[in-house]
């Protein structure tokens, strides 16, 4: 490929994806951002204009097309000029919610229980 390249882990900070760039960096090395459908776990792998981009974001999955490069980290309304949106979040994309850890099993019953138990039995 030719063209101008940056950094991943680097893009990814400057399109505010992730607020710092060592997080940007443990993003992509956890293996869960996809380049052009790749899997990469490489924050130096190039990123140039017209790549595509995977990975988790908050509760969606974001798909956003490189649309171009910056020197530096670039501000709130200037962000769209970096990155087209090829998959908005919603209700298809969200990522499933982590499960409530189940209820503790119940616990023997105590003296008192036993005596309330032993109760209701001998009244039957």
């Amino acid at each position: 490929m030719t063209g101008p390249a940056t950094r991943l882990d680097k893009w990814l900070w400057h399109a505010r994806a992730c607020r710092t760039r060592s997080a940007a960096a443990r993003l992509v090395d956890s293996g869960q951002v996809r380049l052009n459908g790749q899997p990469t776990d490489k924050a130096h792998q190039a990123v140039r204009a017209g790549d595509v981009l995977t990975f988790p974001q908050g509760n969606h999955i974001r798909v956003w097309k490189v649309v171009g490069l910056a020197e530096r980290r670039v501000g709130a309304p200037g962000v769209a000029a970096l990155y087209e949106d090829l998959a908005p979040p919603s209700q298809e994309n969200r990522l499933p919610r982590k499960m409530a850890p189940a209820p503790a099993p119940p616990k023997a019953p105590d003296k008192r229980a036993r005596r309330l138990l032993r109760a209701l039995r001998e009244d039957e």
